[in-house]
Parts: C-alpha cells; structure tokens; sequence
C-alpha cells in the first residue's frame, strides 16, 4: 500500500483543531529536529515557530538541532536520534532506493538556492562553459547540480576544481567561478570587495525543492498527527517570520554565536528577493508546498544522469498528506 493512503485527510483536520489551542507542557508532543547546518536565516521559519509559541500553540514541544559538517543527518533521522530532518531531494530518493524508510513531508524552499557565481562581467552560464573557466565545486556537486550543468551547458570535468568553502580563491582571481548558497556566499564576497555576478540554477532548470521536512515511515505510521501539525506549525513560522524575523533571529544567534545580524539581513532579503519560500506552486497552493509532476521531473533526472544505481517507485519517496488542509500563504 501506497503510505499516503495510510493517512486520511479527516485524521489530519482531526489532529490540528484538537491541538489549535495552547496546551500545558506536560501535554506538549515532544518533537526533535534536526537542520542541514549551523543556525541561519535559511531555517528562519523553524527558530520562528519555535521562539514565538507556534509550536506549543499546536501542541509540540520542539527541539531544535544543529546540523553541520560532522553531522549525517540521515543516519539520526533512520537511528531515531531525531524525529524529522532538513533534506534534500535527491538525498531522499537514493536513501528510499537503498531501502532506507524516509518519507518526504514538506519543501519549505520552493528552489534549490544553490547558485553558479562569476565575477562582474560574465552573463551566463553558457559563457562560463564555452569559455571552460575553472569551476569550484565541492564533491557533492557531482552527485547532484554538476550534472545537470554538464547535460544543459557543456560543462566538462576538466573545468573543476575543489572548493574547500572558502571565498578567497574567488577573491583572488578574476577567472574562477564557484558554487554558493545564493543566501550566503555572494555576502561574504561582497564584503571581499566584489559584487558577483548570480546564477540561481533553479532560475534555469534546475528541478530540485530544497530545504525539506524528510521523517520515517515508523514516525508516520505511531504519530501521523504530530507529524501533521508539526507542518502546519512550521509554515505558521515562516509567514511569521517574514514579517518580522526579530525572535527568530535571536534563537538563531544564539544556537550559532558567529551568525551576524548583517549576514542574517542579507539572506532573508535574498530569501525575498529570489521567492525561495513562496515562489512558485507555493505562491497559490501555500508555502511548503509539493507536486507529484515536479518529483517526477527530478527522478526522471537522476535517472538519465545515472546518479541511482536502483530504480524506485518516486511516490514512495514523499508524500502530500501532511501539507496544510488551507495553503499557508504570505501576507
């Protein structure tokens, strides 16, 4: 049986207006979640939720855990050490192909905000390959966007070269392009000096969501509720915190020291700027939302791209019962 078939759209409505009113800790569902990364304006939506009572006011109490290089989030998410994870798409296809039991929930970005940048000058990314400029990618990159560039673009693998996530080599040579969060690396090599030039890969073609609410089969299967809820809650957040990022951002600064509040305003006007969030499907059908056509475009890539070593059935992979019954939209 299919898992969305598992879950009713009666048992959700079910779930959210017995727990649409603020509930007493000791009744709170307690929740752990884990990010992608350090603590940033890109998980903004969650701190938000978090900092602001949204949570609680849909009976969760929720802990936030900090991702970053050391941390396989996948392997906390299958263990149990976490509840519901940050992923990505085609990390959860090849997990669901290797017989791993995760299930897709939610896609806060609409977008993969991975970018392409050059320096000032460069138009696109055509000119980039024709003129087969040295490319700074990190090894993930041949399992996902790199691909893509080489099938649509021409790039070669002669052009890479290892981005080590530092924005010097950038800085210090006028002919390297490299990879980047469109939220955060065009920041730091503004504050270099330079004003680069931004190529958003999902403004081309590049078909992945990004940032979404992976959890188990076992999660869905005990607490379909909570896992409904804590959606619900969580694109409560991001509404919030577009409007005002105040109590967000001090969960953030606090979870990560380092986090400025310079850095923090450039990535939400980004986020804005680019409708990481709220473009797309999303604009109408409500933030966080999924369509069964665009996962299909995605699987249909890694296919051709030889990036599963195991065919899967795609609509295992996610599921669109726990979107919100009304589209979560931005005011």
């Amino acid at each position: 049986m299919k898992l969305r078939k598992l879950f009713t759209g009666a048992a959700a409505v079910a779930g959210l207006v017995a727990f649409s009113v603020s509930a007493s800790a000791k009744d709170l569902d307690k929740v752990v979640f884990g990010t992608n990364w350090f603590a940033q304006a890109e998980h903004g939506g969650f701190y938000q939720a978090k900092a602001t009572g949204i949570y609680e006011k849909y009976g969760l109490d929720v802990d936030i855990k900090m991702g970053g290089p050391q941390v396989n989030g996948m392997q906390l998410l299958v263990a149990g050490r976490v509840d519901m994870l940050m992923g990505y798409p085609m990390s959860s296809v090849k997990a669901v192909s290797e017989g791993l039991p995760v299930v897709t929930v939610a896609a806060v970005f609409q977008k993969d905000p991975q970018a392409i940048i050059a320096h000032p000058g460069v138009t696109s990314l055509q000119e980039i390959a024709d003129k087969k400029m040295p490319t700074y990618i990190a090894t993930s990159a041949h399992t996902s966007f790199y691909p893509w560039l080489k099938a649509k673009y021409g790039f070669s693998d002669d052009m890479v070269r290892p981005y080590t996530f530092s924005v010097a080599p950038f800085l210090a040579d006028k002919s390297i392009v490299q990879q980047g969060y469109v939220t955060s690396e065009p920041f730091a090599i503004q504050q270099g000096g330079v004003t680069p030039a931004v190529f958003l890969m999902a403004d081309f073609g590049y078909p992945p969501y990004a940032e979404t609410i992976e959890t188990t089969q076992k999660m869905i299967s005990k607490n379909p509720d909570v896992v409904k809820r804590f959606v619900q809650a969580t694109m409560e957040g991001w509404v919030s915190y577009f409007s005002d990022p105040a109590a967000g951002n001090k969960l953030i600064k606090e979870a990560n020291p380092e986090m400025t509040d310079e850095q923090l305003a450039f990535s939400i006007e980004t986020l804005k700027k680019y409708k990481l969030v709220n473009g797309g499907s999303a604009a109408t059908e409500g933030i966080g939302t999924m369509t069964d056509a665009r996962w299909s475009v995605l699987y249909n890539l890694m296919q051709k791209e030889g990036l599963l070593e195991k065919d899967v059935d795609i609509s295992s992979v996610y599921s669109l019962d726990f979107l919100p019954e009304e589209p979560v939209l931005m005011k």
